[in-house]
C-alpha cells in the first residue's frame, strides 16, 4: 500500500510541477510582454501592429490555448510513465451517450435519452 501511496505522490508532484512551469510562462507572456516590456516590442511590428500590443490583445490568448495542448501532451505521457493510461479499448457504448431509448423498466416506457429514475 505505501508503494502505491508513494507512486501517487510522486505523480501528484510532477503534475503540479508542470502546472507550476505552464503557469509561470503563460504569466510571463501575458504580463510580461504585454504589460511590462510593451513599450520595447511595440518596436517590433506584427501583422501592422506593435508586438507588445499584439500580445496584450491576443498573444497572451494564443500561447494560453498551445500550453493546454502542451499539458495534455505531457499528462498523457505522465499517466503512462506512471502507469495510468487509458486502457485505449473504445468507451462502453451507453444509451446516454448515443442519445437512444432506455430500456424500460418495471413498467415504465423507456425514457428518453438514457435518462432513468433513480432505484
Amino acid at each position: 500500500m505505501t508503494s502505491r501511496n508513494d507512486r501517487a505522490q510522486r505523480y501528484w508532484r510532477h503534475n503540479l510541477r508542470y502546472l507550476a512551469v505552464l503557469l509561470s510562462l503563460w504569466f510571463v507572456v501575458s504580463y510580461g510582454a504585454g504589460i511590462l516590456f510593451v513599450d520595447a516590442l511595440d518596436r517590433i511590428r506584427f501583422f501592422g501592429f506593435g508586438l507588445g500590443f499584439w500580445f496584450a490583445q491576443q498573444g497572451s490568448i494564443f500561447v494560453f490555448v498551445v500550453l493546454i495542448f502542451v499539458y495534455v501532451w505531457l499528462m498523457n505521457r505522465l499517466d503512462r510513465r506512471f502507469g495510468y493510461a487509458e486502457s485505449g479499448s473504445p468507451p462502453e457504448r451507453s444509451p446516454h451517450a448515443t442519445g437512444e431509448r432506455a430500456p424500460a423498466r418495471d413498467g415504465e416506457p423507456g425514457l428518453e435519452r438514457g435518462l432513468e429514475r433513480a432505484p
